[in-house]
C-alpha cells in the first residue's frame, strides 16, 4: 500500500509551475539557438554568424498544495508536516516540466535567412483536479486509516524526445518596419507516457481491518468508482531494465512571427546600395513576437487503454503489495470494462506573444505571455499553465542580468534572476520569490553552456559610418553619399560640389555655390537688383521708375504725378504751372531787404519759409531767382547789388532744404522795372526778387 500512497504524493507534489522554460535567458537577443523553444523567427537578425549549444537543462517542480521557505527546509530539525503551510481546495492541479537542449546550432544562411537544427528532450507531468482533502488524510500522522474520495481527476505523465529543424527568413526590410517568419519542424519520439482517469473513486483504507489469524492485521480496502488507465507498454515493468518504446513517435509543428519597429534604420546602414546591416547590433526600439508552439501528437501505437469498475470491499493490504505491476493488480482483482491499444498524447500547445522595448540599447524591458490552447479536462494532452513575465535586463555582447517578474495561473507572483557570462547560462524563474517566501510553492532553476561565435564587427579606420570594405577613402572621413570619400570643391569656392549647382564657376553659398546673373541685363546683378527680372537704373535699386499718370513723364521727375501733363511742364498740366508761378510772384512782392543792402528783413523770414514749402511740393522743378534794382546810383553798383540780393534769397532756400541744382541766381539791376522810377512809388516796385518756374 506504501508504493501506491508513494506514487500518489508524488504526483501532488508535483504540480503548477511555470509555463516556460529558461524565463528571462529566452527574452536575450544573445539566447541564440535557444530562440527557437518560443518563436522560431526568433532567430533571425541574430548578433551570431553561429551557435552551438552543447546541452542545457531547465527543470521546474512546484504545487499549489505544500507552502514552504526553501532557506528554512534546508536547516536541520525542519519539520515539514508542522512547518509548511497547506492550501487544501477542491481541486488542485498543475504539471512539472523538464526541458532539456541538447547538442543543436543555428546558422546565417545569407543576410536575410537563418537555418537551426536542434535536438531536445522533454517530460511533463500534469495532475488536474485533486481534492486536497484527499492529500491531507494521506498526510495526517495522527492515524494510519484514511478516506480517499474523488469526484473526478486525471494525471498524465509524458517524456519525449525532438529532433527539429527551424527555418526564419526575414519577409520585409523596408526603413522603419522589419518583419521575420519562422517555421520550426520537430520530429518526435515517445520516450514514455501514463495517464490516468477517475470518476467518482473512492477508496476507504483500515490499517488493521484485516485479521489474519493469530494475532495478526493487515490493513483493509474497499473503493468503488470508475478508473481508466492507459500505459506504454513498459511502463508497468518494474525491473528497471527500460528501452523506449518502438511504435511511439509523431511530428511536431511551430510557427512564429517577429515585428521589428526600427526609427533610427538609418544609423544601422552602410548605404543605400548595399542595405548592409550592422548584425552584431540590435537595430530594433520595440520587437513584438507572436507565435504557436507544439502543434502535433505522439502516436503510441502498442500503448494500453484499459478502464475498470473499481467496485471491490474484499481487498487487502497485502494483496496490494504482493503486486508489483500495476495493470496485472487492476486486471485481478478489479472488473475491466473496456480494452484499446494505442493512444496519442498532444504535445503542449501554447501561444506566445513578446513585446521588448530597446530603453537605451543597454537596458531592455520585456513583457511575455503564454497561453495554453489545451483544456484541463482533455486527459491525453500535456499542459502549459498560463503566465505572464516582465523582465527588465542589462544586455551586451558578452554578459546580460535578468531579473524576471512573473504571475502564474494558480500560483501567484514570481521573483527571479539570471546572467549570462560568454558561453555560461544560469537563472531561475522563482529564484528570489523561493527565498524570501515563507509560502512559496515551486522552484525552478536552468542552466547551460554554449559555444557563441558572433559577427564580425566591421571596421570602420576614418569613422565615417561606412565599414572599410566598402569605403572608397577608407583613410579620410567622408560621406555616404560619396562612397566615404570627401567631397571636393573644383571651383574653391568654398561650395563642396555635392551641393554647388556651378562646380565649375566660382559662386557664393547663398546663391549654391553659382555666381549672381543679371537676367534684366541692367548691369545690377541679381542677389542686389531689386527688380532682377526687370531693366531698371542703378539708383532705383535694378528697377524702372513709374510713371503712375502715363504722360511720359516719369515719376522722379514728375511734379505732378498724379495728373497727366507735358515733358516741358515736369509733368504738370499748363494751368498747374500759372497758378505755381502766380503764387511765386505773390510771395516775391514782399521779401524784404534792409535798406542799400543784401541782407534780408526780419519781415522776410516767414514770406521765404512759405515759398520752400511751395518748392517741396514739385521737388522736380527748377528755379530761377531774379534780382532787381531802382535806377538811384549807378548802374554798376545796382547790377552789383541785384546779384547779391539774388543771391541771398538763394542761399536761405538751400539752407533750409531746398537743392541747390533746382536753383540759378542772377542780377539784372535797374534794366528791368515794372514801374516808373520818377517817382517814390514806382521805385519800390522795382526794388524785388522775383522766383520764376524754368519751363
Amino acid at each position: 500500500m506504501k508504493k501506491f500512497i508513494l506514487l500518489l504524493l508524488v504526483i501532488t507534489f508535483s504540480l503548477i509551475t511555470e509555463a516556460q522554460s529558461h524565463i528571462g535567458f529566452l527574452s536575450d537577443n544573445y539566447s541564440g539557438v535557444h530562440g527557437v523553444i518560443s518563436n522560431p523567427a526568433n532567430i533571425t537578425n541574430s548578433p551570431f554568424k553561429i551557435d552551438i549549444n552543447l546541452g542545457g537543462v531547465s527543470v521546474f517542480g512546484s504545487n499549489d498544495y505544500f507552502g514552504i521557505n526553501i532557506l528554512d527546509a534546508t536547516k536541520d530539525g525542519y519539520n515539514f508536516d508542522l512547518e509548511s503551510k497547506k492550501h487544501p481546495k477542491d481541486a488542485n492541479s498543475g504539471f512539472i516540466n523538464v526541458d532539456a537542449l541538447g547538442p543543436s546550432f543555428m546558422f546565417n544562411i545569407n543576410k536575410k535567412s537563418t537555418l537551426a537544427i536542434f535536438t531536445r528532450a522533454r517530460a511533463f507531468v500534469n495532475a488536474n483536479e485533486l481534492n486536497g482533502t484527499t492529500i491531507a488524510s494521506i498526510d495526517d500522522d495522527t492515524t494510519y486509516d484514511y478516506n480517499f474520495e474523488e469526484s473526478y481527476f486525471n494525471i498524465l505523465a509524458h517524456s519525449w524526445a525532438e529532433f527539429g529543424v527551424t527555418y526564419a527568413r526575414t519577409v520585409l526590410d523596408k526603413e522603419q518596419h522589419s518583419i521575420s517568419g519562422g517555421l520550426t519542424l520537430k520530429y518526435l519520439k515517445g520516450l514514455g507516457s501514463v495517464f490516468t482517469l477517475g470518476k467518482e473513486i473512492v477508496v476507504d483504507y483500515d490499517d488493521d481491518g484485516t485479521d489474519l489469524g493469530g494475532g495478526e492485521t493487515t490493513g483493509s480496502i474497499s473503493t468503488s468508482g470508475n478508473l481508466t488507465y492507459a500505459r506504454f507498454a513498459d511502463f508497468d515493468n518494474d525491473n528497471y531494465d527500460y528501452e523506449t518504446p518502438d511504435n511511439a513517435s509523431g511530428f511536431g509543428v511551430d510557427l512564429g512571427v517577429v515585428y521589428e519597429w526600427r526609427p533610427s534604420y538609418g544609423d544601422y546602414k552602410v548605404n543605400d546600395s548595399t542595405n548592409n546591416n550592422f548584425n552584431h547590433k540590435n537595430e530594433y526600439k520595440l520587437k513584438i513576437g507572436i507565435s504557436v508552439t507544439d502543434i502535433g501528437f505522439v502516436d503510441y501505437k502498442d500503448g494500453k487503454k484499459e478502464a475498470f469498475n473499481m467496485a471491490i470491499s474484499d481487498l487487502n493490504e497485502d494483496n496490494f503489495d504482493g503486486t508489483d505491476d500495476i495493470g496485472d493488480f487492476l486486471n485481478t482483482y478489479f472488473t475491466r470494462a473496456n480494452t484499446a491499444t494505442g493512444y496519442k498524447i498532444d504535445l503542449p500547445a501554447a501561444l506566445h506573444v513578446n513585446v521588448d522595448w530597446n530603453i537605451n540599447g543597454k537596458m531592455y524591458l520585456n513583457l511575455n505571455t503564454d497561453f495554453s490552447l489545451m483544456s484541463e479536462s482533455r486527459i491525453t494532452a500535456n499542459r502549459v499553465s498560463n503566465v505572464v513575465s516582465l523582465t527588465p535586463r542589462y544586455e551586451s555582447k558578452w554578459f546580460s542580468f535578468y531579473l524576471p517578474l512573473s504571475v502564474i495561473e494558480n500560483n501567484g507572483f514570481r521573483m527571479g534572476a539570471g546572467f549570462r557570462a560568454g558561453p555560461l547560462y544560469v537563472g531561475s524563474g522563482s529564484l528570489i520569490s523561493a527565498f524570501t517566501s515563507d509560502n512559496n510553492r515551486g522552484a525552478d532553476v536552468y542552466a547551460g553552456m554554449k559555444v557563441p561565435i558572433y559577427h564580425n564587427v566591421p571596421k570602420d579606420k576614418d569613422g565615417d559610418g561606412i565599414i572599410d570594405k566598402l569605403d572608397d577613402c577608407p583613410e579620410i572621413h567622408g560621406s555616404v553619399e560619396n562612397n566615404g570619400c570627401p567631397w571636393p570643391d573644383t571651383d574653391e569656392d568654398g561650395v563642396l560640389d555635392n551641393v554647388d549647382e556651378c562646380p565649375q564657376e566660382a559662386g557664393p553659398e547663398d546663391n549654391k555655390g553659382c555666381p549672381w546673373g543679371d537676367k534684366d541685363g541692367d548691369l545690377i546683378l541679381d542677389n542686389v537688383d531689386a527688380c532682377p527680372d526687370l531693366f531698371g537704373p542703378e539708383e532705383n535699386n535694378g528697377c524702372p521708375y513709374k510713371d503712375t499718370d502715363e504722360d511720359g513723364v516719369l515719376d522722379k521727375n514728375d511734379d505732378c504725378i498724379d495728373q497727366k501733363g507735358t515733358v516741358a511742364n515736369n509733368g504738370c498740366p499748363e494751368e498747374v504751372l500759372q497758378k505755381l508761378q502766380k503764387t511765386l510772384n505773390d510771395y516775391a512782392k514782399v521779401i524784404l531787404f534792409n535798406y542799400g543792402t543784401s541782407s534780408l528783413s526780419k519781415e522776410s523770414d516767414k514770406v521765404l519759409l512759405d515759398i520752400i514749402a511751395v518748392l517741396k511740393v514739385y521737388p522736380n522743378a527748377s528755379f530761377t531767382i531774379e534780382g532787381h534794382t531802382d535806377s538811384i546810383g549807378s548802374y554798376k553798383l545796382n547790377k552789383i547789388l541785384s546779384e547779391k540780393r539774388a543771391n541771398a534769397v538763394k542761399d536761405y532756400l538751400v539752407k533750409n532744404g531746398i537743392d541747390a541744382s533746382r536753383l540759378s541766381a542772377i542780377g539784372y539791376g535797374e534794366r528791368r522795372p515794372i514801374a516808373t522810377n520818377m517817382y517814390k512809388h514806382g521805385r519800390a516796385k522795382n526794388r524785388r526778387v522775383e522766383i520764376n518756374l524754368v519751363k
